[in-house]
């Protein structure tokens, strides 16, 4: 990358926009800002393509978010940078996170939580800080997204968004990190904090679902159940450590009882990695009294609700909810890049597919018909 040819000049490069709700991706020719003050400007080498990236495109987010530019599981190279910026550098590996660390505000500062409240009203606006966008196609402002934008050759982020790596791990895959491998396994060591021997129970076997299966056998969990309506997650799900596969359509009962019978007293800990509100009620069912925890990963419906009776709350089980994993992202997704490169945690297993970004539209299809692990794009 010749980065004297295009610091400080507005960049032309591909990216997949989402102009309407519901409307499949198109390759468009966007130009991308100068970054300002606190930016940071990435050449993205891939990005994956995670159910979150669906969530938005079909409208889950609401119409006021498009149009816009997707994709949060992206890995680069820092291109330029704005004024104020020392972190990072032209020529820096690194991963962009939606999940913000400014090592300021009250939540930076706790030890008890990994959200930060930085930039977080214009980020979900699909805007920055000056309520404009970096982006823009055939005249027209093009939002940013969960302040990553990965589905762009070229992206601006926030520096408080962006997580410096060892240049030695593959831009091409590490991405992942960034998201579905961050979360699920984050879920399990951060949030739920697993006790070795107990037994785990896990809702859906996608990415993040598999995340947390490893999660949960580095945890010494003896006993990992995966639940899933695919029966091809079966023989993926062992790959990663499952020592039960579960397909509630083999069952004319309800799930929780089929997981009662099978166990003692049910699940320690449960987690629904869905984001469908009969799973997560499902998954508390199937916990067993006492010291149990149950951890919301899947991302649901802004409508959704789920009810429980307060007497399994009174009889010892807990429920948690998760945001990326738990991870302080600057501080700690570095480490879990130093911890693939020394083989203590899988991602290439996770990427079943890759493809040119020209191609985004069957990576989305492969995901919405869970034909896939996770597709990455590539530019």
């Amino acid at each position: 990358m010749e980065l004297t040819t295009t610091v400080g000049k507005v960049i032309e490069c591909r990216a997949a926009v989402a102009w309407a709700v519901g409307e499949p991706l198109t390759i468009e020719t966007v130009q991308v800002a100068v970054p300002l003050t606190g930016e940071v400007r990435i050449k993205i080498v891939a990005s994956g393509v995670c159910h979150t990236d669906l969530f938005f495109q079909r409208g889950g987010d609401g119409p006021d978010v498009f149009p816009c530019i997707l994709g949060h599981e992206g890995a680069g190279i820092v291109e330029s940078v704005g004024p104020n910026v020392t972190s990072v550098e032209p020529g820096d590996h690194v991963i962009p996170v939606y999940t913000a660390q400014c090592y300021n505000c009250e939540f930076c500062k706790s030890t008890e939580t990994n959200i930060c409240n930085i930039n977080g009203t214009f980020q979900l606006a699909g805007l920055m800080n000056d309520g404009t966008t970096r982006f823009t196609c055939r005249g027209q402002s093009i939002k940013h997204n969960m302040g990553c934008s990965t589905f762009s050759e070229y992206t601006v982020v926030y520096e408080t968004n962006v997580c410096k790596i060892n240049p030695g791990a593959p831009l091409e895959k590490i991405g992942l990190i960034g998201c579905g491998i961050g979360t699920g396994y984050g879920a399990v060591v951060n949030t739920a904090k697993v006790r070795a021997g107990s037994t785990v129970g896990i809702w859906g076997l996608a990415g993040v679902g598999l995340a947390v299966v490893m999660g949960a056998k580095k945890a010494g969990a003896a006993r990992i159940i995966g639940i899933d309506i695919n029966p091809s997650k079966e023989n993926i799900g062992k790959k990663f450590g499952i020592t039960d596969f579960i397909n509630p359509d083999d069952y004319k009962i309800p799930i929780e009882e089929v997981i009662m019978d099978m166990t003692t007293g049910g699940l320690d800990y449960a987690f629904e990695c869905c984001g469908i509100s009969s799973c997560m009620k499902a998954a508390m069912n199937a916990c067993k009294e006492g010291l149990s925890v149950l951890t919301i990963v899947g991302v649901a419906d802004l409508t959704a609700e789920v009810s429980y009776n307060p007497i399994q709350l009174i009889y010892g089980r807990t429920i948690k909810g998760t945001y990326f994993g738990g991870w302080k992202s600057r501080d700690q997704i570095p480490k879990l890049v130093d911890a693939y490169l020394a083989k203590e945690l899988m991602v290439d297993e996770f990427i079943s597919h890759t493809m040119p970004i020209e191609n985004i539209n069957e990576a989305v299809e492969l995901i919405e018909k869970g034909e896939c692990l996770r597709s990455m794009v590539t530019f």
